[in-house]
């Protein structure tokens, strides 16, 4: 089990730094969205809150990864994994296997870490 975490740590904060830093990087290509998709995207580019988002994304990974603030990092990445579940649902109306992944790996961690946030739920 340590060792499945230890993967599952690596591979959603892998997938958030990367993802984040191609916000201002680009090293890896990005198609155009369309539609309704296109425009929510274009309002949160112009406003500036797509940048804020990559910079959550980017804090949220490398929390994940240090190990000790795994469940800090849960708590910055999980409402953005919801969102972006909820884009692909609604506007794209496709199915993105990468925030699928995400969304796995982010349960599977939120499992692993669930006495941290007992004090949550209580």
């Amino acid at each position: 089990m340590y060792a499945a975490t230890i993967i599952a740590r690596f591979l959603l904060g892998l997938i958030f730094v990367v993802f984040g830093l191609n916000f201002w990087l680009r090293f890896i290509p990005i198609p155009p969205a369309q539609g309704q998709a296109g425009a929510f995207i274009g309002a949160m580019a112009v406003s500036g809150y797509l940048a804020v988002v990559k910079g959550i994304e980017i804090a949220g990974g490398l929390l994940v990864w240090s190990g000790r603030f795994t469940a800090a990092g849960l708590l910055l990445l999980v409402p953005v994994i919801v969102n972006i579940l909820l884009y692909d649902f609604y506007l794209v109306k496709g199915f993105n296997p990468v925030s699928t992944v995400a969304a796995v790996l982010a349960l599977f961690l939120l499992w692993t870490e669930r006495r941290k946030f007992l004090g949550i739920l209580r």
